[in-house]
Order: structure tokens, then C-alpha cells, then sequence
């Protein structure tokens, strides 16, 4: 679908450019279209920008889905795939950050990993389940933010290998406790 090439194209751009660098013709030419094309689906920048964050957080629904029987560990895989994707993380981070000057943004990038956290503080048995879940969102934003940029990312293990699992699961591990 010539709309998914468009905002996949544009991910990769903001990624590698930040919001500065997405601009209809900087993404026709990545995505290797005629001039024009990415106008034609997307008018406005501001069209073109809700349309990479809605393709973003497509993706991400699709990658989030805890394991009942290893919650950690399935969750840990997760944040490693996006340490791995790491031109799409970082493009996620660039969208949460235009959030801030655009609040139409945060309605598409606030979706089900909040819903699912609070759904398994409950199983869990925390207290107050909704704030349970907002937190230990907040904590895995902060992990992975923290290896992908922070100090973690030139001391943490390299992504993708057995080490970094142990070491997200480790950390996810110990914020599930109640």
C-alpha cells in the first residue's frame, strides 16, 4: 500500500533527521516516488506527521502482546525488538516529543500498552490498578529511552543478544513486583 511506503519512509526520515528533516519531498525522494505522491495522500505536514504517528503506533499495537505465562520475559522481548528497531524508537521519541506542541498527536500515541499495564497491575493485585499501570509504563518508557540514548545505551548490553534479555527482563522483573 503506497500510504504505508510513504509513512514508513517518513519514520525512517524523522529518525535519522528528526521533525525538521520530514518534509513531503524529503519523503518522496526516500520512499523513491514521483514528486508529489506523498502530498497527494498527506496535504499538510501536519497530515503527513499524524500519518507516520498513526503508522507508528499501528506497529507498536501489533508488537504488544505479554506472554501470560512469561509476562517479563515476553515484555522484555518487546523492548529489545525496539532497542534493535531502533530508527523507528527514535522516531516514536521525536512524535512524543512534537506531542507537546500538538495535543491532537497524543490521542494516537496514547493506545493499549497503558490499557494492558493496567490490566496486569490488576492481575497482579495492586491497590489502585490504573495508577499501577501508569507507572510501570512510565518505567518501561524510561528503560527503553535510557538504553536507547541515555547512559544505558553505551554501558547496557548490545541489543539483541541474550545478554540484553536477561538484563530487560531483570529490570522488568523487579517493576511487576506489587
Amino acid at each position: 500500500m503506497r500510504k504505508d511506503v510513504i509513512t514508513d519512509a517518513a519514520i525512517q526520515l524523522v529518525a535519522e533527521q528528526g521533525m525538521r528533516g520530514l518534509t513531503h519531498r524529503a519523503v518522496d525522494r526516500r520512499a523513491g516516488l514521483p514528486e508529489g505522491s506523498t502530498s497527494a495522500y498527506f496535504r499538510t505536514r501536519k497530515a503527513l506527521v499524524e500519518g507516520f504517528v498513526e503508522r507508528l503506533a499501528d506497529q507498536e499495537r501489533l508488537d504488544v502482546a505479554p506472554d501470560p505465562d512469561d509476562v517479563a520475559g515476553s515484555i522484555a522481548r518487546t523492548l529489545d525488538s525496539w532497542l534493535v528497531e531502533r530508527n523507528r524508537t527514535l522516531a516514536r521519541y521525536a512524535a512524543m516529543l512534537e506531542a507537546t506542541h500538538h495535543p491532537e498527536l497524543k490521542s494516537i500515541l496514547v493506545h493499549s500498552p497503558r490499557e494492558q499495564a493496567t490490566a496486569l497491575a490488576k492481575m497482579l493485585g495492586h491497590e489502585d490498578p490504573e495508577r499501577a499501570g501508569a507507572h510501570f509504563t512510565a518505567f518501561l518508557e524510561g528503560l527503553l529511552f535510557y538504553r536507547l540514548v541515555g547512559g544505558g545505551s553505551t554501558v547496557g548490553p548490545q541489543p539483541g543478544t541474550p545478554e540484553s534479555l536477561r538484563d530487560l527482563k531483570s529490570a522488568v522483573e523487579k517493576a511487576l513486583r506489587p
